[in-house]
């Protein structure tokens, strides 16, 4: 039976002003209806901006260690309710359940590391030029944020940003992608239930046009943290810098796996296939291009054909299930047609390139693994990124040559090499562009406790998650505070002499 879902505005779950309405739709079974959703508007915005505002006067003047035991406790209940939120995700969004458990399990990370934080907001302390002064810096928080996240991670990436905002002494307005809007649904409702004040956390539902854009352009919200494409990404940061707006923005990428003639093949191997076809290849860190030394270019292609065949697509709540569906009709046909595009260019397709035959697929969006070798880096196939179980083969004649293919991206989000050479591994991990890089795994698998992000088109402004130069950068903001006890005024920076 499906969810009737509603927005949350100042602690009261609401209907859409218009009382229209939107259906989600589990895209493994396009005739199970997974939830009932208000298609919101602008007045609803307005009036979760003007909660936000005014929850925020109370909210920031909570000491963060209190702050930080709500978030505790919604940890506690996030993970209470792990089993049935992640098989709510796999329904939703596709994903097979082990990977719908782990983006809610990433949740509870988050929860419980910036619960920390409720402790640990900490500044410096240094010692002053002249006697009897003090001099500190704190962070403080910024206001009302805007928090606009994508469908592929549905608990995951609301929680990278709902707990750091929180923590910080920010109230936020959460628009998720209209995808998944169930799964974001019970996601707030477990940290409302944890003790969040009325106001603090409000929802919209809605499409990103009618209420995304506007949520961000609101002269009401002081901050936005988007995760999406790099086109609505870069259009909404140039917004944002117009109106002197704090923004986040994490975005695409292209991401390369490089193999090295001495890399063990067989890891090398599991870690393409993961990285390729781990969430459909609907991740921003998916190993879109594997770029393989041409020593071991014809093994590795005869090797990887063979584990990405015996992969079995379907409904992600099977646990024969490898490789779910794509989220929905246009994805599928975006990623066909990316398809189509390759074997035009001449790549040569060794595994898929069609939608699913049968009846098990005929309701769902189901396309095969599909894999492209003999592919050369100014093919669209290895440029664009795709967004689907895609991959393309490149060969590499050494290492350099390698990363130079890896660089020439518009991308920077994510990338990898496998070598049991360590020199290798320190050429690779400081000549390669991007804001991670795997040595001996895939692209795939970033851990909460470092930040998360970008170069080039695929991050603008902040990091996302933990670590020095992470959320709590574009959570808070920095204050200096002097304090001279002497009696006397006294003059820094000023020649003595």
């Amino acid at each position: 039976m499906a969810d009737t879902v509603k927005n949350l505005i100042d602690g009261k779950w609401v209907d859409a002003v218009s009382g229209k309405t939107f259906k989600s739709i589990n895209p493994a079974n396009t005739e199970e209806v997974i939830g009932v959703v208000p298609l919101s508007g602008r007045k609803d915005v307005d009036s979760a901006v003007d909660s936000a505002r005014r929850a925020f006067e109370r909210w920031r003047l909570i000491p963060p260690p209190r702050r930080g035991e709500i978030l505790f406790r919604a940890a506690e209940l996030i993970s209470k309710n792990k089993n049935e939120l992640g098989r709510l995700v796999t329904r939703e969004m596709g994903k097979v359940l082990s990977e719908g458990l782990g983006d809610v399990q990433e949740a509870i990370d988050m929860a419980y590391y910036m619960a920390g934080e409720g402790r640990r907001l900490s500044g410096e302390t240094v010692p002053s030029e002249l006697p009897d002064k003090d001099c500190k810096s704190v962070r403080v928080p910024i206001g009302v944020f805007a928090l606009i996240t994508p469908w592929n991670f549905p608990t995951a990436i609301p929680a990278w940003k709902i707990f750091p905002a929180l923590i910080g002494g920010n109230t936020v307005v959460f628009k998720p992608s209209s995808y998944t809007p169930v799964s974001a649904t019970k996601l707030i409702e477990l940290i409302v239930q944890a003790g969040v004040p009325d106001g603090v956390i409000n929802l919209v539902h809605g499409t990103g046009d009618e209420v995304g854009e506007y949520l961000a352009r609101h002269p009401g919200v002081d901050g936005v943290s988007f995760t999406g494409s790099s086109a609505v990404g870069e259009r909404l940061a140039t917004t944002c810098g117009g109106l002197n707006k704090e923004i986040s923005c994490e975005m695409g990428g292209k991401n390369p796996i490089i193999v090295m003639d001495d890399a063990r093949l067989d890891l090398a191997v599991h870690g393409a296939v993961w990285g390729a076809f781990g969430t459909t290849g609907q991740r921003c860190t998916a190993a879109s291009r594997i770029i393989v030394h041409k020593n071991v270019y014809s093994r590795f292609i005869e090797l990887f054909t063979e584990a990405v065949t015996s992969l079995k697509v379907g409904d992600g709540l099977l646990p024969s299930t490898d490789v779910g569906p794509v989220i929905n009709k246009a994805q599928m046909k975006k990623v066909l047609d990316y398809i189509e595009i390759g074997k035009k260019e001449g790549a040569v397709l060794v595994c898929g390139g069609k939608a699913c035959d049968g009846k098990e697929y005929e309701k769902g969006f189901f396309i095969e693994p599909t894999i492209f070798v003999d592919v050369r880096p100014e093919m669209r196939i290895a440029r664009e990124e795709i967004f689907g179980p895609v991959t393309c083969v490149i060969k590499a004649e050494d290492l350099h040559d390698a990363i130079r293919i890896a660089n020439d991206s518009e991308y920077g989000l994510s990338s990898s090499i496998y070598t049991q050479d360590v020199n290798n591994t320190a050429i690779a991990e400081r000549e390669l562009e991007a804001g991670i890089v795997y040595i001996n795994a895939p692209t795939i698998g970033a851990e909460i406790q470092l930040p998360f992000g970008g170069i080039k088109k695929s991050g603008l402004g902040h990091r996302e998650a933990g670590g020095r130069g992470g959320a709590l950068d574009m959570y808070t903001r920095w204050k200096v505070i002097y304090r001279d006890f002497s009696g006397k005024l006294q003059k820094a920076q000023i020649d003595k002499d």
